[in-house]
């Protein structure tokens, strides 16, 4: 098991596991549970799981297809996307997965986080923060899976969440989304700098040494990723797939 966690995040859409680039233009790039399959024999150490559609249309997690994933992964399992009650989540939770991750409820209702951690524990809870510059070349976050602004820059916002009880936060970078050109090393400094609960650095891995780099440079806990895991080769190929234990460790201890 690495010391820092290395995690695929892998997106839902009709039972469908997607690719987006800038979360736009969903591809198709395989089926959830033979993605698992693969990450289960790799002895990843924890997978992701978002629908990106389930608040934009407003209708509540697809448990059938959750307990499926759930009764497939060997591994500790996130899952997001349309939670927004107390019984979400003990439903989820009952389904074997071991942490909620929660976006547009949490920005819409912050006291939901700490009713949520009070009830669950907070290393139940994980708040997703999704942002990008706005014109003026200010950070803001969107909900809704990017689609509504919030006026609100994301150091606020995660410092909010961490008081409200959220056990981590998960940093998804829009305009880096399946760009694979590494990680936005500056933001994710400014919000770890101001947090003590961890912090998951998501959107432009396209090497395994941007992964050292969020760590060392950025001060992340952990990283997440999705084309990296997903295609393959220069024309992006759709491959799922792992690197070797030792060449992450290679690169993650070089930091430490």
């Amino acid at each position: 098991m690495l010391k820092i966690r290395v995690i695929p995040c892998l997106l839902l859409r009709d039972e469908g596991l997607v690719k987006t680039i800038k979360f736009k233009n969903p591809v198709y790039v395989g089926d959830p549970i033979n993605a698992i399959k693969i990450f289960n024999d790799k002895e990843v150490d924890e997978l992701v799981f978002l629908d990106i559609d389930a608040t934009r249309q407003n209708r509540e997690p697809n448990f059938k297809v959750i307990e499926e994933i759930a009764s497939e992964c060997f591994m500790p399992l996130a899952y997001g996307g349309g939670i927004k009650t107390i019984g979400h989540i003990r439903q989820i939770l009952k389904l074997g997965v071991e942490k909620v991750i929660i976006n547009s409820a949490a920005l819409t209702q912050p006291s939901f986080i700490k009713e949520a951690s009070d009830a669950f524990g907070s290393s139940t809870i994980v708040v997703s923060i999704d942002f990008k510059k706005n014109w003026r070349g200010n950070y803001e976050v969107y909900t809704h899976n990017g689609k509504n602004k919030t006026k609100k820059g994301p150091v606020a916002i995660a410092k909010k969440m961490e008081e409200e009880g959220a056990g981590e936060i998960l940093l998804n970078a829009i305009d880096r989304d399946g760009v694979m050109k590494g990680y936005d090393l500056n933001l994710l400094n400014s919000v770890t700098q101001e947090l003590t609960i961890p912090v998951v650095c998501s959107g432009g891995a396209g090497k395994i040494e941007d992964f050292g780099a969020a760590v060392h440079d950025g001060g992340a806990s952990a990283v997440a990723a999705g084309s990296l895991f997903v295609f393959h080769g220069p024309h992006k190929a759709v491959l799922i797939n792992y690197p070797a234990i030792s060449k992450l460790e290679n690169i993650l201890n070089k930091t430490l």
